[in-house]
């Protein structure tokens, strides 16, 4: 989407975006950055996250939803929610989606099922 289409929300808040910090600290997944930590894997470790863990991916995020997917499953009690009509930002723009997967995700761990 051009971002002369973005909500207005995204829009302020990218007038707030301080990019020396931010862009510096861009992942591989970040639009093709190149920033600090560009090659920083921390894979191996997702095994050794006990707690309950939900990963949200969407159809339309600059993160592949199949990597999302996979994160979820190597976290011990990982659970991956997809949002088919979302981006990077989900919660906005596929809000049933995200909102009903965030509520079942904790409704679960509160009452013990996960």
């Amino acid at each position: 989407m051009p971002p002369d289409q973005w909500p207005d929300p995204v829009n302020r808040a990218f007038k707030r975006l301080n990019e020396k910090v931010y862009v510096p600290m861009q992942g591989p997944s970040e639009l093709g950055a190149s920033g600090k930590l560009a090659n920083w894997d921390r894979t191996a470790d997702l095994g050794r996250i006990a707690v309950p863990t939900l990963v949200v991916g969407a159809k339309y995020d600059t993160m592949d939803p199949a990597h999302m997917e996979k994160m979820a499953s190597q976290v011990k009690r990982g659970r991956y929610l997809f949002c088919a009509n979302g981006s990077h930002l989900a919660q906005y723009d596929d809000q049933q989606t995200y909102m009903d997967g965030v509520t079942t995700f904790v409704r679960d761990v509160a009452a013990g099922r996960f």
